[in-house]
């Protein structure tokens, strides 16, 4: 119970590293642009896992085919969605891009019946959390931001399709089980360093920038705290808790924002965005709560094999 205690806790850390990103995000973008800002981010990430496993003397795998699983984990985690969420985010509105980034769980749930066995799908207590926690969302961020889906619809089936990939790498990441955590988190953001850091040297020429010093600062915050460490906590959570249950964190990021916001904006907590709160929490409670019977079965088995 302990152990499991402390996964908890590593998800809250994750939702915090993730939903505090939003506001470093805003801040870093005054000065540089997205291109570079994502490259900054991924790049630093890279080299400050790469010294780590140097310090703990952990090897990378030389094998092509690992590789490619990082390298396509990169396209589906990072760069895909990222991308899509630079993009889409700008015309489909904050609101609404909130909301369906918010959907992974619910993405993560429909493709577990595609892709893997029936003893490994999430039940119904996972699918309940999952809309439960869906409808939490919608109460932080406000009803009336459902009005706007439709509207600019290419932009938003963009953000929606993040939440896919996010769902899709949240289940690939059963591929990476025996490996430590480290090692999947720096292949796949030397994967997308790769693809990014060339991308924004041609778009943005950044030799030419000049950003000010509470950019740089909110860069490196998001490289070191946000993508580095953040990565390293998906990689083991998805372990530990599985696809679906790591997945949740995305109840949780909101709340974060909305927590920071009451703490260093003075901004306001209404009743409804409470209610939304506690239905998120609510969801991720139920997603993630034990399966005894299959504990039970577990140790069933044991006894027999004995």
């Amino acid at each position: 119970m302990q152990s499991r205690s402390v996964e908890y806790a590593l998800l809250g850390c994750l939702a915090l590293l993730w939903g505090s990103s939003y506001m470093w995000i805003g801040i870093a973008l005054d000065t540089i642009p997205p291109a570079t800002l994502i490259a900054i981010r991924v790049s630093l990430a890279s080299i400050i896992l790469v010294l780590i496993m140097s310090w703990q003397g952990i090897r990378m795998p030389r094998d092509a085919r690992t590789w490619r699983l990082f390298f396509v984990q990169s396209l589906i985690n990072s760069t895909g969605p990222w991308m899509l969420l630079a993009w889409g985010q700008q015309y489909a509105g904050t609101a609404v891009s909130s909301v369906l980034n918010s959907t992974s769980p619910l993405w993560v749930f429909a493709l577990s019946y595609v892709l893997l066995n029936s003893g490994q799908r999430p039940g119904a207590r996972q699918l309940t959390g999952a809309m439960a926690g869906f409808a939490g969302i919608v109460l932080i961020v406000g009803v009336g931001a459902l009005e706007d889906l439709g509207h600019n619809l290419l932009p938003q089936l963009a953000v929606l399709f993040s939440a896919v990939l996010y769902g899709l790498a949240a289940l690939r990441g059963r591929l990476f089980v025996g490996m430590p955590p480290i090692v999947p988190a720096t292949g796949t953001l030397i994967c997308a360093s790769i693809v990014l850091v060339p991308a924004s040297l041609a778009v943005d020429r950044p030799w030419n920038l000049s950003p000010d010093a509470s950019s740089l600062a909110a860069a490196l915050i998001l490289g070191a705290a946000c993508t580095a460490l953040a990565f390293l906590i998906y990689f083991r959570l998805l372990v530990s808790l599985g696809a679906m249950g790591t997945a949740s964190q995305a109840y949780l990021r909101s709340g974060v924002g909305v927590v920071l916001g009451v703490v260093f904006l003075s901004e306001t907590l209404d009743i409804e965005t409470f209610a939304g709160i506690c239905l998120a929490i609510l969801g991720v409670v139920l997603i993630n709560w034990p399966d005894n019977r299959k504990s039970q079965t577990a140790v069933s088995a044991g006894k027999e094999a004995s």
